[in-house]
């Protein structure tokens, strides 16, 4: 074996993939490695859908004990990413069925405690108040819209990946998001002339 090969299968055994496999096979402190990369990210999808930090945690806490209650049935098939998101979407949608009388309380202040990774919306919402208005916006669509949007302008996945983690097509993702962008800006439109009467 060259020190190509060696230098590859190192850094290919802490791959998400390799660590998940390792997870499976029952190394299960390789699932701690996968917390520490993956659990501000899943808060902030999470907390973009809820705006609950403590459900936000919980949520986040779920989908952990989903991959280790489940651990065995992974097959290091595609992105690791895509295969954690789709366990905290259905984590998602699983909680709000069970919990459907939830106290649906909002506080947007938290909002900025999370980490924004959107430069589009970051320009587009440079003061205080243009941002608490996209916030209140999102809160407007329906959940498949505000899934997608958050999933491709958040966490950065693109819209194939999307389609694996929401279960649909590609092409579906893509309206989605076309069409939950035009939302948005009509539901801004309109929040902004509501605020200026």
């Amino acid at each position: 074996m060259n020190r190509l090969t060696k230098r590859y299968n190192r850094l290919d055994s802490n791959s998400d993939n390799a660590l998940m496999m390792k997870v499976s096979n029952g190394d299960l402190d390789k699932l701690g490695l996968l917390f520490e990369r993956y659990n501000r990210r899943l808060f902030g999808f999470f907390y973009r859908l809820t705006h609950r930090r403590d459900i936000s945690e919980d949520l986040v806490q779920g989908v952990f004990e989903r991959i280790l209650k489940y651990r065995q049935t992974y097959n290091g098939d595609g992105a690791f990413s895509t295969w954690i998101f789709q366990i905290a979407r259905n984590q998602h949608i699983d909680y709000y069925r069970k919990n459907s009388k939830t106290d649906s309380q909002d506080d947007f202040n938290e909002w900025d405690t999370v980490e924004y990774d959107d430069s589009d919306i970051k320009e587009k919402s440079e003061d205080e108040q243009n941002r608490l208005l996209l916030k209140r916006a999102l809160e407007y669509l329906d959940a498949e819209k505000k899934q997608a949007l958050i999933l491709s302008r958040y966490e950065g996945f693109k819209y194939r990946e999307i389609a694996e983690i929401m279960d649909c097509t590609e092409n579906a993702v893509k309206v989605r998001v076309f069409r939950g962008i035009n939302e948005l800006k009509e539901i801004v439109t309109d929040l902004k002339k509501k605020e200026e009467r």
